[in-house]
């Protein structure tokens, strides 16, 4: 099973639910993007790891670090390892220094923690070629000229057809996946991605 590397690429404030948040991850070693839907609690624990914020208490994945520290549990990868259904699933994969094990994680909290221990995350061929989305060369070399950071985007995407996903062609669901990945709305490039894969 080979593993392919992935880097946090942003955060961004959901248009159409109220209360979650598009992570977006990259492949470090090429141009295909992974959005995944995820809630404000998780969002916030992964923007302030990003951001390097000590709060003033620790937070529920800060306790996990210090726990599993203190029971001299390593963490040495993450691996969101397998998607059923729209559903990401992921793996925290620990160490004692003896033997190794792994626990099963939603991918966003298996992120929050993996970025505590500072270790990497990949996810496996099967997951980015089903739910990635491909940029164009021009939209590469605009996402790595911008600094990775937290943002909120605030606008809403003015060409969103009005017609369901379900009812629209698929010649106009790829002129909308390539207008939403442009103005950055990856919450709906999944959606619109999800809605193809169910045409495949």
């Amino acid at each position: 099973m080979k593993k392919i590397q992935l880097e946090i690429l942003g955060l961004s404030s959901s248009q159409s639910q109220t209360g979650s948040f598009a992570l977006v991850l990259g492949e470090r070693d090429g141009n295909r993007r992974l959005p995944i839907i995820i809630g404000m609690f998780e969002a916030q624990s992964i923007a302030i790891q990003i951001e390097k914020i000590n709060p003033n208490r620790p937070l529920t994945h800060d306790l996990f670090k210090t726990f599993a520290e203190q029971m001299s549990v390593n963490i040495t990868e993450i691996l969101i390892s397998d998607l059923k259904e729209g559903v990401f699933y992921s793996k925290i994969m620990c160490t004692d220094g003896e033997k190794e094990f792994e626990l099963d994680a939603r991918p966003s909290d298996a992120i929050a923690i993996g970025l505590r221990f500072g270790v990497p995350i990949y996810t496996v061929e099967s997951v980015l070629s089903e739910a990635g989305i491909i940029l164009s060369d021009l939209e590469e070399e605009d996402e790595e000229s911008e600094e990775m950071a937290v943002k909120s985007t605030s606008s809403t995407t003015a060409s969103s057809s009005k017609e369901p996903l379900n009812q629209t062609s698929v010649d106009d669901l790829n002129k909308m996946l390539n207008e939403a990945l442009e103005k950055e709305d990856y919450e709906r490039a999944a959606k619109i991605r999800d809605e193809l894969n169910k045409r495949n």
